[in-house]
């Protein structure tokens, strides 16, 4: 079936709707780089409610198999390609890529011209865009908060490890409580809006402000709570955490042009003076000169275009990272940022114990 892609700026592309859909499809187009990982992308859920434009001409070549999710549904609001394969080629796949988005009823438009896609979120930014099988169209997105859709509503422990850790769940990534088990920790997993006073009734070792989708700002008034429970327990925070860590403290977000999405971001560390590359997804950064007056400093900058791409309390054990350190997709590189917050939470026990 005939479908087209009306961007905001009026632009109109031209597809195939490979999928069987009804209606017009309605959410943010953004792009990822990313050669390999489709399957982690789909099921991230700081993708909730984006239209996703892959930049590698074909998608789908190894499948979708029953490991590699990092939630227990896709969260896109719509997927497009230039080309799909139709059967995935690996000796783990039970879907192929087409036949996962069916299941899911997530449409999935082909054929289009992605470079040139590209070139327009690039050239004025991420925007609404509809879906339409209609020529004409009319584009218009509400704005709502997503992260209540995508964050659980009960607590549940993972692992049995000795450093005991509570995620706040804005909408994490399995791939992140599989990176804290692998170094020791037994991870409870709680809603976003958890209270001081039950995680003091959990009795953790440190936290975790997990990844999410939206504005950060769309949370301020949770920011008084967020400061309370990291001004008390070590704390790692990732992506949206680490926006809602420097919210909390005084800084500023703003939104990026096109945002960063992809498996190879160059970000220099200034502790060890190396560079490591990253796998990302954000729209939104925080804002460097907006740091001035508050406790934190930037540890943590982004090779490409110089934001902030992570920070440190001065005093406190607080660290905060706007890349992804589990990756999934992307390098390892930066894995050791969990053995430093086990570290952290190790250093913090001690004292407690000879206080």
């Amino acid at each position: 079936m005939e479908a087209y892609l009306h961007l905001q700026n009026g632009k109109i592309f031209f597809g195939k709707l490979e999928t069987t859909w009804t209606g017009d499809v309605t959410g943010e187009v953004v792009f990822f780089t990313g050669m390999t990982g489709y399957q982690e992308v789909l099921t991230d859920p700081s993708y909730k409610n984006q239209i996703i434009v892959f930049t590698y001409p074909l998608i789908g070549n190894y499948g979708v198999n029953e490991v590699d999710f990092e939630s227990k549904q896709p969260h896109v609001k719509a997927v497009i390609v230039y080309e799909v394969e139709e059967t995935g080629y690996h000796y783990e796949a039970t879907y192929s890529f087409k036949q996962y988005l069916q299941k899911w009823n997530v449409p999935l438009l082909t054929h289009v011209d992605t470079r040139a896609v590209v070139k327009q979120i690039r050239e004025h930014g991420a925007m609404p865009a509809v879906i339409s099988t209609s020529q004409q169209a009319i584009v218009h997105m509400e704005e709502q908060a997503p992260v209540p859709l995508v964050s659980t509503s009960e607590i549940k422990t993972y692992g049995d490890g000795h450093m005991h850790v509570v995620l706040f769940d804005f909408g994490y990534k399995k791939s992140i409580v599989q990176s804290l088990i692998k170094h020791g920790c037994r991870v409870t997993v709680v809603p976003y809006n958890t209270t001081l006073q039950t995680v003091e009734q959990l009795d953790p070792d440190g936290v975790l402000l997990s990844n999410g989708p939206g504005d950060p700002k769309q949370l301020s008034h949770h920011l008084p709570n967020i400061l309370s429970v990291i001004e008390r327990y070590p704390t790692l925070a990732i992506c949206l955490g680490h926006q809602l860590v420097s919210l909390a403290y005084g800084g500023d977000t703003e939104k990026l042009p096109f945002g960063h999405r992809g498996a190879n971001q160059p970000v220099y560390d200034a502790k060890t003076k190396k560079v490591f590359m990253t796998s990302q997804n954000h729209g939104y950064v925080v804002k460097a000169e907006s740091l001035a007056d508050t406790p934190l400093s930037i540890r943590f900058i982004n090779v490409n275009d110089g934001s902030v791409e992570g920070v440190r309390h001065e005093t406190k054990p607080i660290l905060c990272v706007q890349y992804h350190p589990e990756a999934h997709p992307g390098p390892n590189d930066t894995q050791f940022i969990f053995a430093e917050f086990v570290d952290m939470m190790k250093a913090a026990r001690k004292e407690k114990v000879y206080a």
